[in-house]
């Protein structure tokens, strides 16, 4: 892999805020209905399969809920969080949070050494687990249009697909 056209830097001058944050619960369609019909959240997209449904918060560049039913999320997850950076650091935060300490993880919990875009938003993402083991996420929305048959791969994947280089 080859470094990004920035630094490494101090991961916590690069987040901007919080963009996602998920939830376990008991019974998915009920809480769906919750969300969408009572609360009037914009509903995104629902993955029956894994069980698991999200939201827009806002705008898409603005934040998203996840709802994982009971013992279906990703990364053996207590609690999972996902904070917004520019797309540029993201690009290059391999280095950055190893650099920090942290091992870079993709979505299924595995150590990466760039980026994972998820093809449905899209947005590109990173991984990595605090002390206590909650799944943390530093990501940005991309301009791209959504590809769901992309589904969840590296950035430099991404980018091929598109004519386009790291």
């Amino acid at each position: 892999m080859t470094a990004g056209p920035y630094p490494p830097q101090n991961v916590g001058t690069a987040i901007t805020g919080v963009y996602e944050t998920h939830l376990p619960v008991r019974d998915l369609g009920r809480s769906v209905a919750f969300y969408r019909d009572q609360l009037g959240l914009e509903f995104a997209k629902e993955f029956p399969q894994r069980r698991v449904a999200f939201f827009w918060v806002g705008s898409k560049a603005e934040g998203m809920l996840g709802l994982w039913e009971t013992g279906t999320a990703p990364l053996q997850m207590k609690l999972h969080f996902a904070f917004r950076a520019e797309e540029a650091f993201i690009a290059s935060s391999c280095e950055s949070l190893q650099a920090a300490g942290i091992q870079p993880l993709g979505f299924n919990g595995e150590m990466v050494t760039e980026p994972v875009v998820i093809g449905w938003v899209p947005a590109l993402s990173i991984y990595f687990k605090d002390p206590d083991g909650h799944s943390l996420e530093i990501l940005s929305t991309l301009d791209d249009a959504p590809d769901v048959d992309f589904g969840i791969g590296a950035y430099s994947a991404w980018l091929a697909s598109r004519g386009q280089r790291k």
